[in-house]
């Protein structure tokens, strides 16, 4: 329709101008003495415009002769973007195939276009680190200058250190990324695997409590990092009862409740002569969250014979049993403490109600053992022996 459109403009146009000229009786006259030129105004119209055309083409080429350098530069300039885009593709695509000579090749050809010399340098860095290759590999990541690429260079330095388990020049990433003031997730995550590798475990919590807020961490790891960190803290760090007490005030009151940490930092009250703290902690953990773990530490914080404090555990220790009345690893723990303050008409009921409902060969062999020293404190010789045997047998399985 456009087409047809047009031909009748021509055609109109050319109608117009041929009826113009035939009945255009106008004349032109150019006198410079002793010459006279007389023209039709319809030729001198023709001319002018036949000059006008002469005089744009010559001005055209000139013009096109002019940027002729411009057009050859931009044309290579062009060709060489189109070769390097094609590169950068390519060295993706080897990236992700596994072929990493391949991806390395394609991105140093990349990296002739001034546009992609940052993105294929990380590319590279990426290869070499997969080829092992660590000299090459850092020798990429230097080339990345671009300060709009400093996010994504700290990010893969940070990346490869870690997997190459080079927490040191991680950390060192880490620091100079966090102090341009650039924090997301993947930074943290990263962050926090780094320090985990270098065992800076207060750091390790502080980054775990970060990315719980902004729930991105699966609840597995939260956990597992922490008890890794609370054990640490609580076991490594503690080598005396003062340092002991300064762990346990640094952690928060919400992970002291917790039945993976109570019982570390129970372990480590008991194992600086601390029961009374011991005691405390278990008794405050068991009142938010029932563990048989705490319930055998809170045993191995038994308080001195006939002193009111073993008396309040025992206490304890029945009224707990009331809300579970089955448990082995709770009867054990009484029947111990009951044992301790020589109630032996108690002791031995539990212990032996321990030993039937238990499935764990621990608790079993524990059990076997009180009920011979049980014995033996009563001078039944026979049934301590029995019971002596029975404790071997089960270390033994």
């Amino acid at each position: 329709m456009r087409v047809f459109i047009t031909i009748v403009i021509l055609f109109a146009v050319a109608i117009g101008l041929a009826v113009g000229a035939r009945f255009n009786p106008g004349n032109v006259v150019f006198f410079y003495p002793p010459y006279r030129i007389d023209m039709s105004l319809n030729l001198f119209l023709a001319l002018a415009l036949a000059l006008f055309m002469v005089l744009y083409t010559i001005m055209n080429a000139i013009r096109s002769t002019q940027q002729m350098p411009q057009r050859v530069a931009a044309y290579r300039r062009e060709k060489r973007e189109r070769e390097g885009n094609r590169a950068l593709r390519d060295s993706l695509k080897a990236l992700f195939e596994g072929r990493f000579g391949h991806a390395e090749k394609a991105a140093s050809r990349a990296s002739e276009s001034e546009e992609n010399a940052g993105l294929s340098a990380l590319i590279a860095a990426r290869a070499t680190h997969r080829m092992n290759q660590t000299e090459r590999r850092d020798a990429w990541l230097s080339r990345v200058q671009d300060p709009a690429l400093k996010t994504a260079r700290l990010m893969t330095a940070i990346e490869l250190s870690t997997d190459e388990h080079d927490p040191a020049s991680a950390l060192e990433a880490v620091r100079e990324l966090n102090s341009s003031g650039t924090r997301h997730i993947h930074a943290l995550r990263l962050a926090l695997k780094a320090n985990q590798r270098a065992k800076d475990w207060p750091e390790v919590l502080r980054l775990v409590r970060l990315l719980d807020k902004r729930n991105a961490l699966h609840p597995a790891l939260s956990r597992r990092l922490r008890e890794l960190a609370y054990e640490d803290l609580l076991s490594t760090q503690a080598h005396d009862a003062e340092s002991i007490r300064r762990v346990w005030s640094a952690i928060p009151a919400e992970d002291r409740l917790q039945p993976y940490v109570a019982v570390r930092a129970a372990k480590a009250f008991n194992a600086k002569g601390l029961h009374d703290e011991a005691r405390s902690v278990v008794e405050k953990a068991l009142a938010i969250d029932w563990d048989e773990r705490l319930v055998r530490v809170y045993g191995d914080s038994a308080a001195a014979e006939g002193s009111a404090a073993l008396l309040a555990q025992i206490e304890h220790c029945e009224q707990w049993s009331k809300a579970h009345p089955t448990d082995p690893e709770l009867a054990l723990t009484l029947g111990t403490l009951c044992l301790r303050q020589k109630l032996w008409g108690k002791a031995q009921r539990h212990l032996e109600q321990s030993l039937s409902q238990a499935i764990d060969m621990d608790t079993v062999r524990q059990a076997h053992l009180k009920l011979a020293q049980l014995h033996e404190a009563l001078n039944q010789t026979d049934q301590a022996a029995s019971h002596y045997r029975q404790c071997a047998l089960a270390t033994i399985l």
